[in-house]
C-alpha cells in the first residue's frame, strides 16, 4: 500500500500494535508522528517524530501533541487512534474505578485526539480507530473493557456521519486477540498461530488510510484471525 508523503499521527505508538503501525506507514512512504504516554523507545522508531509523555485523555495535552505533530510534519492528513489498555475484571469482584480507567484510556483518548486532529485534517483526511471484536458481545470479566470499546465503535459511527460533508473518513478495526508478548505471557497455552499479528492489523489500517478506501466510512471491520 503506497501512502507517499501522507502525514500521519499515531497514538499509542510505543506498544506492539502502535510500533507495527508506525513502521508500516513509514514503509509505505508516509511521514509519521508517533505519540504515546510512555517515553520514546531508545533510538526512536526509524525516522518517525516521537512525542512522548502525553496524557491523551487530557484535552489540552492532546491538542498540544497534535499541534506539535502537525508542526513537525508540515500538516496532518490522518490520525490513527491506538492508545488503549485492557483489564479482565468481573463486576462482582471488581472496582467501579476500573470502568473509569478504561473509559478514560480507551475512549476519551480517541475523542480528545480526534477533536485535536480536526483542526488540521483537510478534505479527504482519515481517522482510524481501534475497537475490539469482543465488544460485539461481552463475556464475564470483560464488562468494563467491552463497554469502553463499544464507545469507540459508536464514536466511529457518529464522527463518520458528522464529517461526511468534509470528505473525511472515519473507520474502526475490531481485532480479536493480538499476538503480542504480553498476551502470550497471559495465555501461554493458547495457539498463537490463530491470533492476529500486529503487522496484519497494521496492513488493514494502511488500506483504510489509502486513496483506495475513500468510499469507506463509518465501517466497523472485524479482524479475527482464526479465533
Amino acid at each position: 500500500m503506497q501512502l507517499e508523503n501522507l502525514r500521519v499521527a499515531v497514538t499509542g505508538s510505543f506498544g506492539a500494535l502502535g510500533a507495527a503501525t508506525v513502521r508500516a506507514a513509514l514503509d509505505a512512504g508516509a511521514h509519521v508522528a508517533a505519540i504515546d504516554r510512555a517515553a520514546p523507545p531508545t533510538g526512536g522508531i526509524g525516522p518517525a517524530t516521537c512525542i512522548g509523555g502525553v496524557d491523551l485523555a487530557d484535552a489540552v495535552a492532546a491538542r498540544q501533541a497534535l499541534d506539535a505533530a502537525a508542526q513537525a510534519l508540515g500538516g496532518l492528513d490522518a490520525l490513527v487512534n491506538i492508545a488503549g489498555t485492557f483489564r479482565y475484571e468481573t463486576v462482582s469482584d471488581g472496582s467501579v474505578d476500573t470502568w473509569d480507567l478504561l473509559y478514560r484510556v480507551n475512549l476519551r483518548t480517541a475523542v480528545a485526539a480526534s477533536q485535536a486532529a480536526l483542526a488540521h485534517l483537510p478534505r479527504g483526511g482519515r481517522i482510524v480507530n481501534i475497537g475490539a471484536n469482543a465488544a460485539l458481545k461481552a463475556g464475564a470479566g470483560m464488562g468494563a473493557y467491552t463497554a469502553s470499546k463499544s464507545g469507540v465503535m459508536r464514536l466511529t459511527e457518529a464522527l463518520a456521519e458528522e464529517l461526511k460533508a468534509r470528505d473525511i473518513t472515519v473507520n474502526a478495526v475490531l481485532p480479536s486477540t493480538l499476538d503480542t508478548p504480553a498476551n502470550r505471557a497471559d495465555m501461554p497455552k493458547a495457539d498463537f498461530s490463530r491470533w492476529v499479528a500486529p503487522g496484519q492489523l497494521a496492513g488493514i489500517i494502511m488500506f483504510l488510510l489509502s486513496p483506495q478506501a475513500s468510499a469507506i466510512t463509518g465501517a466497523l471491520i472485524p479482524v479475527v484471525g482464526r479465533v
